[in-house]
């Protein structure tokens, strides 16, 4: 391979490598292309190396714009490839017929829904659009210390903020009466009794694989305490119901469980009516049936055992089964989702409250323009997996960014100003494009020879230098002057540093940027700010995605470079 053509195909994958990472190309990837390509390189790598310094130098000044461009007008097909989005598709269902589908998706409504609810919910929506079947929202809302219509709302938000559609709502609460006659038919065929042990006493005998006194009452003086529990006659802790099961069995969960407790603790949605309330397992196993649940598919940390001890109540009580699809527990990485440490951090104010942009709740992602197709994404990826996935955020961010990128408008936002003037520039309109390769229109700005320019920029101009104001002008530094050189891109020399700017002009505006670590950075930003939407999603040049919050305060929040 001769030395130009080493040198073009080393261009095209430094254009490439820098494209996908932020502009700046690394040496290492392409150097092992060109191995991969020619492995009779390695021979002469000291040479190659020296060749790609000169390449790469060029390649990072470029903006991302004329790094575009340039790839698009010497590889096209290779451009392509860079926005090809491969369609990643979900295995079959085991037992999934045609139509037929139902599954659910059962919030607790205890606190504010989270990345981890979120797939977890599309992931039982997904398949059931994919087989042409239904999905039920059913609230889960049967612990009155915990349900609340605030938690009930939040997860309609965040239903509607991820895309979901659900076909039918449910609250298990509305099946009290029925819950309870479940249970009476229970008692009545002698397998659920009333247990007047205390907590200790029943996690001793249990953990002994012993049986307690109350367990050899007949139906009748159990059926009589059943409902002297329903008319509020005993206090809470005094009594529970239990469902005989086996004590001697190897599987914890099957030695005679709880499947009611009293809390007199009023109700959001159902107030003073019930004191009685179902345990998790029990509750369930009576809603997946009766509710025609096809296919319950579920994180793995719920365990077999549970899995054993529901289809155990199905069977006493004669009702249907569903297919149980369990997957590896999703885990954010660096992200904190217990509802409880979530609420000390709101009370002690570290956090300002469910949407501060250092959570990762379902109201905070929104907040920071993570947009509903990066959850369906993330889905896609996970998939039915057995074993934990670790999500951190930069493959949130990565998937967001990919889909952002062709759609989002680019405006200029300068952190740390200082103003220029560059001599021999005529007054005059400069046209810049919202998006270097969509059309996504363009914007005007009068331009008469002074400038705002970030301080970073400044402090590293070096004299003699020619730079570039991006998609604007060329200048020159000479000591302490700024000279104009021509508006020609084509002009800037090789690995001339291209930077962003802004007119000196009141009609610049004060930008404030919430960013995830709680603080707020202050800075300048473009006219055309003040045309946008709250909520609109937009790039600041050479800093970053953000979406504003609040137009009135010129609020944006930080979403990921």
């Amino acid at each position: 391979m001769e030395e130009q053509e080493i040198k073009n195909k080393a261009y095209i994958f430094a254009l490439e490598n820098a494209i996908k990472h932020n502009g700046k190309a690394s040496k290492g990837a392409i150097i092992g292309k060109l191995i991969a390509m020619n492995p009779s390189i390695k021979q002469n790598i000291k040479d190659i190396e020296s060749i790609l310094d000169d390449i790469i130098d060029k390649v990072n000044s470029l903006n991302e714009e004329k790094q575009l461009e340039e790839l698009k007008k010497l590889d096209e097909a290779r451009y392509n490839s860079l926005f090809e989005k491969k369609e990643k598709k979900m295995p079959e269902l085991p037992n999934a017929i045609e139509g037929k589908v139902v599954t659910r998706i059962p919030p607790e409504p205890s606190k504010y829904p989270h990345i981890g609810h979120a797939l977890s919910f599309l992931i039982n929506y997904v398949y059931a659009k994919k087989y042409n079947g239904r999905t039920i929202l059913r609230f889960e809302d049967t612990n009155p210390l915990k349900a609340s219509q605030e938690y009930v709302d939040a997860i309609y938000d965040g239903l509607d903020y991820i895309g979901i559609k659900p076909d039918e709502i449910r609250f298990a609460s509305d099946d009290m009466e029925l819950l309870y006659s479940y249970a009476e038919r229970l008692i009545d065929e002698n397998k659920a009794y009333v247990c007047f042990c205390d907590r200790d006493k029943i996690a001793k005998l249990r953990a002994e694989g012993k049986e307690c006194g109350c367990r050899e009452k007949n139906s009748g003086n159990n059926k009589e305490e059943w409902r002297k529990m329903l008319e509020g006659k005993y206090q809470e802790g005094e009594c529970v119901l239990r469902l005989k099961g086996d004590m001697k069995s190897k599987n914890f969960v099957m030695r005679d469980p709880v499947i009611f407790r009293i809390i007199k603790q009023n109700h959001f949605r159902q107030k003073n009516k019930y004191v009685v309330w179902p345990m998790y397992d029990f509750e369930n196993s009576i809603e997946d049936s009766i509710m025609g649940i096809t296919h319950i598919l579920r994180s793995n940390e719920f365990g077999n055992m549970r899995i054993e001890l529901q289809n155990y109540i199905k069977d006493l009580l004669k009702l249907s089964k569903q297919t149980i699809v369990q997957y590896g527990r999703f885990n954010i990485i660096g992200g904190i989702s217990q509802g409880r440490e979530i609420r000390d951090l709101i009370t002690s104010g570290k956090v300002k409250g469910w949407d501060d942009p250092r959570l990762v709740t379902l109201k905070a992602l929104k907040r920071r323009g993570i947009v509903k197709e990066t959850f369906l994404e993330l889905v896609k990826q996970v998939g039915l997996s057995n074993t934990p996935t670790n999500i951190d955020w930069s493959l949130i961010s990565s998937l967001n960014r990919k889909i952002l990128d062709d759609k989002t408008p680019r405006y200029f936002f300068i952190k740390e100003s200082v103003e220029i003037e560059i001599e021999s520039v005529d007054e005059r309109i400069i046209q810049v494009k919202n998006h270097p390769t969509k059309d996504l229109g363009t914007r005007s700005f009068k331009i008469n020879g002074k400038f705002i320019i970030e301080k970073e920029d400044y402090e590293n101009f070096e004299s003699g230098k020619i730079y570039r104001l991006m998609d604007c002008l060329n200048f020159k530094k000479e000591k302490d002057k700024f000279l104009f050189h021509s508006f020609d891109y084509k002009e800037l020399p090789k690995n001339s540093a291209i930077v962003q700017w802004l007119p000196s002009s009141e009609e610049n505006i004060e930008v404030r940027i919430l960013m995830p670590d709680g603080n707020e950075i202050k800075g300048i930003g473009e006219k055309y700010l003040k045309e946008l939407k709250e909520g609109s999603i937009i790039q600041f040049q050479r800093f970053g995605f953000c979406r504003l919050d609040s137009k009135e305060k010129m609020l944006f929040v930080f979403s990921h470079k």
